[in-house]
């Protein structure tokens, strides 16, 4: 799975209930496009230089978004519903600057979807076809999980919410460090 993605889904379904947060699932369909074409023209020959600017960018985003959530965790009000920000598109964002998107149809999905469509074009429709059906309700069940552990009470929601702002801040660390050291 793609984990900032996840976490950000989590926060954003702690923070602003599930109803507002799904159309986020379906972030794959519009993100992964470009990072397929990419990986299936230059497959696996991206320049290091790339995947560094990559996980840099992407680590300050992740970081951006963890600020975001540590402020709702700090003025959470379990009664105010807070509008939410257009999760459909940051979540898309926080997927492109993932580097381990690139990487992942750069090094594996990209020649598993070149094999099946030489086999045949329908065998390459139906490895992409279950892949993001997979993808897509996978990230909606972690949306609903989470929506039912809101339900737990606002002490919970809160507990919740630090922790997804801390699991953010750790992965935006984490690709920040990986972007400098590699």
């Amino acid at each position: 799975m793609r984990p900032p993605l996840q976490t950000y889904l989590i926060s954003q379904t702690l923070s602003h209930g599930w109803r507002r947060t799904l159309p986020a699932a379906f972030c794959p369909l519009i993100s992964d496009g470009p990072v397929i074409a990419l990986a299936l023209l230059v497959l696996s020959r991206v320049p290091v230089w790339m995947a560094q600017g990559l996980r840099l960018a992407g680590g300050v985003f992740v970081l951006y978004l963890a600020w975001g959530a540590a402020r709702s965790w700090r003025g959470h009000d379990a009664q105010a519903v807070a509008p939410a920000p257009s999760s459909l598109l940051r979540a898309a964002l926080v997927n492109v600057l993932n580097p381990n998107v690139y990487i992942s149809w750069s090094l594996v999905l990209g020649p598993l979807l070149l094999k099946a469509w030489r086999e045949s074009p329908a065998n390459g429709v139906a490895l992409l076809a279950g892949f993001y059906a997979t993808m897509v309700l996978a990230l909606a069940g972690t949306i609903v999980l989470f929506a039912a552990a809101r339900n737990l009470g606002p002490r919970v929601t809160r507990v919740l919410i630090g922790l997804s702002s801390v699991a953010l801040a750790c992965f935006g660390c984490y690709l920040l460090w990986s972007g400098v050291n590699h």
